[in-house]
């Protein structure tokens, strides 16, 4: 049995990069593993923010969302049969370290950015260069 990786950000384009991920599993057998990541704001723009409120915990924010895309994506027990990986750090290394030793990566076209032009977003153009197993990207 084999392992899928899909970067899961909550965006359309992610969620159906998740869609696709499920089908392919029940395809081949294999297991779905939907990674999310996220990274603590450049310290200039941190410094500029009033008070972090003392029980902020982006992990933990991070895994709720995490949580709430894949139940509203696939319904409760869909969303129970992926595992869910929470990671600090760049999307595009998170997704290439969790990568090492699957049978395929796959990511949507485009995920949360505020430059919507480009044809491949730079997550999925990064990992398409740079994947240690067959990557697949899903167009919207």
């Amino acid at each position: 049995m084999g392992r899928i990786v899909v970067g899961v950000d909550g965006s359309d384009s992610s969620i159906k990069a998740l869609h696709w991920a499920v089908r392919q599993a029940e395809l081949t057998g294999a297991t779905v593993e939907a990674v999310n990541s996220w990274e603590y704001p450049p310290t200039s723009w941190a410094s500029m923010m009033p008070g972090m409120p003392e029980d902020f915990d982006p992990q933990a924010m991070a895994t709720v969302a995490l949580t709430e895309a894949l139940e509203e994506a696939l319904g409760a027990a869909g969303a129970a049969a992926v595992s869910k990986i929470v990671v600090i750090g760049n999307p595009a290394q998170a997704l290439l370290d969790r990568a090492q030793g699957a049978d395929l990566l796959v990511v949507g076209a485009r995920g949360h950015t505020g430059f919507k032009a480009t044809l491949l977003g730079s997550v999925s153009l990064h990992v398409t260069q740079h994947a240690p197993c067959p990557v697949t990207v899903v167009r919207n």
